[in-house]
């Protein structure tokens, strides 16, 4: 009979947003293995929720291929300074900002800083999501509802809108949607309506920006590893 596969350990925490420090064994975001080739040299990106997770994996992917990064992160620091200092290891710059990407004044001042200190944006991550599950419909407060669309859809049109002036073609805007747009989650309703937004968010904005030459595409995680990437409508033939 075949071997059963390993099991992970639960992870537990109660703070939110969790700790990857903590976290064993911890998780992996970077491939040793994997040279970059300069795909990015001299760009620079902005990643929301880049301190960790897929953030965390995406950022050091970038600086492999050379693009300076800057990490907006809500209160993770020391998550925040491990993904730098691994940002950094490639020989490229990395900013971090602190705030909540729910806040309109929040994001406009991070593009702001970005700019600033990293000299202009090439490329806008939201990558940046909350979801906190629920067993009934009835248990979702508003103050929960709000929340969770504010941090997850809310923030992408404030960080876009901000984006747009330091942008030019060739730049790109990346949203992360998930798989719960198209299988839904009982236990995330509020969450995976969110979800549903950002792909018809993303696929109107890739129209809207056509004509500058800025794209504008989005990608859906999933458990299982799959990845979901937007692909433009045909036109009938």
């Amino acid at each position: 009979m075949p071997a059963k596969k390993k099991q992970r350990p639960n992870q537990t925490q109660t703070e939110q947003p969790g700790r990857e420090y903590k976290m064993r064994p911890r998780p992996v975001a970077d491939d040793p293995e994997h040279r970059g080739s300069g795909k990015l040299r001299d760009r620079i990106a902005l990643v929301t929720g880049g301190d960790s997770g897929i953030g965390r994996a995406v950022t050091i992917a970038f600086a492999k291929e050379g693009a300076h990064v800057a990490i907006v992160y809500l209160n993770e620091h020391r998550d925040a300074k491990e993904t730098q200092a691994l940002v950094e290891e490639e020989g490229v710059r990395c900013v971090l900002i602190a705030g909540d990407v729910g806040d309109k004044k929040f994001c406009r001042s991070a593009i702001k800083q970005t700019a600033k200190e990293l000299g202009g944006l090439d490329i806008l991550v939201n990558k940046a999501a909350e979801q906190h599950p629920q067993k009934s419909i009835e248990e979702i407060t508003e103050k929960q509802l709000v929340k969770t669309f504010r941090t997850n859809i809310f923030s992408m049109f404030f960080l876009t809108k901000a984006a747009m002036k330091h942008l030019r073609a060739g730049s790109a805007i990346i949203n992360t949607a998930s798989v719960t747009a198209y299988k839904g989650s009982p236990e995330l309703l509020d969450y995976s309506a969110t979800k549903g937004a950002i792909i018809a968010f993303t696929r109107s904005l890739s129209q809207a920006l056509a004509t500058q030459k800025i794209a504008s595409t989005r990608w859906c995680p999933d458990r299982s590893g799959r990845r979901s990437f937007h692909r433009p409508f045909q036109e009938p033939k």
